[in-house]
């Protein structure tokens, strides 16, 4: 009997969450069902955790359905929804995948949710969906706002002849390898100063005090997965809101976030969140901190914390290369787009979450990038109150890291590149190109939110070593 035992760990990892209906149910299991298997077990209680309103009359799983209804702060949810509610904007509807809508979904239905949004790019994530926009009344989401808080673009623009880039691709790769450092845990070899280091909010927390010297080491580097740095040749508009002669240009542009620092803010106030916060199992990862509490108010002085020291990353990358190649920005672009941020909406105080979405107020300038071979977009925001003063922040995935290892072969993807003109430093196939959505699309659906006003091509690309 012992292997048809079922203990409280193989609870949690259900959605079990609440002390008291996670002892309940392992008595129950023990006394009324010690003949059905382990499995069979944990497939009873994931369907009593996911409708437990249905079980309140059941013979012997009420007592737990009675406790877990206790604590519910939804309106009930009636299992996958294939749409967005009707009060959640959607553009690009056709781009996006119907996991990504459930979850806009659930959130939308959250009693501290106001407005929502989903953008082109949308896809399924944790919480919010990647691409999602949520504005809440006061709250925060720590997993609306994500993992890497503060995840960002930066843009550096270059004046250089038109065959500059091609004469002097070699000596560019050795810039970019020699000044630029990626992956988990790496630090930085000689880390520089920056004011952000000298920051109080980091003597406001025993967790900032504690994450201090983890920030100063990896201070100027970049992470794994998608984050980049690199150089291409950007082709600048007619009335471009950088004051530049329309033309070509040298670019420089990076894609990275708040490293360790912002990981283990997001996981400390999530898991607080977590215990003040029970919500039913499909919605727990919205669960949110009040901004009117202690907690609240100490994550929203971490999260601006860490979006300070994404910056500060992104500034000395820029700063290094710049001073490898030889020559001073004339222009420089960035923006967040994993951040929440204090927004009037409708003339009220909103907390608009936007995970993996560009803010694009009124004349507010921003980065969408593509791909490896796909181009970036210069844009500035139109200020539409249907977006949450939104946009997208990139192309989106069209396919998990593991399906698009599985899709193609380093030899594809090198061949593909050659073709495409792009040198590539790292990087692996959990990146290629096909992974992700045609950009070319993500822009054409959001045509309403963002003017374009420049198109950068990656030349020369610089990521972690991959998988």
């Amino acid at each position: 009997m012992g292997k048809n035992k079922i203990k409280g760990k193989d609870l949690k990892k259900i959605g079990f969450e609440l002390e008291e209906a996670t002892s309940l149910a392992l008595n129950i299991m023990a006394k009324h069902f010690k003949y059905h298997s382990k499995q069979e077990k944990i497939d009873i209680l994931s369907a009593l955790l996911e409708a437990p309103k249905e079980y309140l009359e059941h013979e012997t799983l009420a007592p737990i359905a009675q406790k877990l209804m206790m604590r519910h702060k939804l309106k009930p949810l009636n299992g996958l929804l294939d749409e967005a509610p009707e009060d959640c904007e959607v553009f690009g509807r056709k781009l996006i995948d119907k996991t990504a809508f459930h979850q806009i979904n659930v959130a939308s239905r959250l009693p501290v949710a106001r407005a929502s949004a989903l953008m082109p790019d949308a896809h399924a994530g944790y919480g919010l969906p990647i691409g999602g926009v949520l504005a809440t009344e006061n709250a925060v989401i720590p997993y609306g706002v994500g993992v890497d808080i503060g995840c960002r673009m930066a843009l550096s623009v270059f004046e250089a002849p038109d065959s500059y880039l091609e004469r002097h691709r070699s000596p560019l790769k050795k810039a970019l390898l020699d000044s630029t450092f990626f992956g988990m845990g790496q630090r930085c070899p000689k880390p520089m100063d920056h004011e952000v280091m000298h920051d109080p909010a980091f003597t406001d927390t025993p967790l900032l005090r504690h994450l201090k010297d983890k920030a100063y080491k990896q201070l100027g580097t970049s992470g794994s997965g998608n984050h980049f740095v690199d150089i291409g040749a950007l082709q600048l508009h007619d009335g471009n809101p950088l004051n530049l002669p329309a033309g070509k240009y040298l670019g420089l542009l990076s894609h990275s976030g708040s490293r360790g620092m912002g990981a283990s803010i997001a996981k400390y106030y999530t898991d607080l969140a977590l215990r003040e916060c029970r919500l039913p199992a499909e919605a727990r990862y919205l669960a949110w901190l009040a901004m009117d509490t202690d907690p609240g108010r100490e994550y929203w002085k971490a999260m601006n914390l860490a979006g300070d020291y994404a910056k500060a990353c992104h500034d000395q990358i820029h700063m290094r290369m710049a001073k490898a190649i030889g020559m001073k920005p004339l222009a420089t672009v960035e923006n967040h787009h994993n951040f929440a941020w204090k927004t009037k909406v409708d003339g009220k105080e909103m907390i608009v979450h936007r995970k993996g979405a560009t803010p694009a107020a009124k004349g507010e300038l921003g980065i969408i990038p593509g791909s490896m071979t796909a181009p970036a977009y210069l844009v500035e925001g139109r200020g539409n109150r249907k977006s949450l003063f939104s946009a997208s922040h990139g192309a989106g995935r069209l396919l998990s890291r593991k399906a698009a290892s599985e899709a193609t072969t380093m030899h594809e993807l090198r061949k593909s590149l050659r073709k495409q003109g792009v040198s590539l430093i790292g990087g692996g196939t959990d990146e290629a190109p096909l992974a992700y959505k045609p950009i070319a699309d993500v822009m054409d659906a959001q045509q309403d939110l963002v003017d374009i006003f420049g198109i950068f091509e990656p030349k020369i690309v610089r990521m972690d070593e991959g998988k």
